[in-house]
């Protein structure tokens, strides 16, 4: 799971940001581009991993551990290697996204995605268990990061919409 960056940036090991979180038990749905990818469709690789963590008090804290593990900082323009920033299970909880990078690259955390206001329970109902480099991972039905990407409407999303379209229709059991 690894995926180059711009020129400043480290390059991206998802695989061990997620044995970080899997370390500390923490409850997660990998979502965007790379739950797509998880899946075999033919886009571009990432330059982060999206997370969408459980909000539960008891995964806010593993999850607050685990950010201090992995020494993440608050990504900011014009910042190199990110702001630090203290926290624990509860701050974590009052904000809806957070825009991360640590030693192995970027990840966001969003607690409500588009499309998803409900968060890690509505993802998690359909959300498979894959491993990706070696590393066990819970990724977002390819279905969900569709919904997601038509829901969020950016540009990049709508751009990548089509391919997944085709990528789901060949997956499909009578394609």
């Amino acid at each position: 799971m690894t995926a180059s960056n711009q020129a400043n940036l480290p390059d991206l090991d998802a695989a061990a940001i997620v044995s970080v979180l899997n370390r500390h038990r923490v409850r997660y749905v990998v979502i965007g581009a790379f739950a797509a990818l998880a899946q075999q469709a033919p886009i571009a690789p990432t330059r982060d991993i999206d997370l969408t963590p459980d909000t539960n008090d008891a995964n806010l804290e593993a999850l607050s551990a685990a950010l201090k593990e992995l020494d993440a900082r608050i990504r900011a323009d014009g910042v190199h290697g990110g702001l630090p920033f203290d926290h624990d299970g509860r701050s974590l909880g009052t904000v809806a996204t957070w825009n991360l990078i640590c030693r192995f690259g970027e990840f966001d955390l969003s607690f409500s995605p588009s499309g998803f206001e409900g968060g890690y329970g509505q993802l998690a109902r359909r959300a498979h268990r894959v491993v990706v480099d070696g590393v066990e991972v819970t990724i977002a039905d390819l279905d969900d990061v569709i919904r997601s990407k038509e829901a969020a409407g950016r540009p990049k999303d709508i751009q990548v919409l089509p391919t997944l379209y085709r990528h789901r229709a060949e997956q499909a059991p009578d394609a």
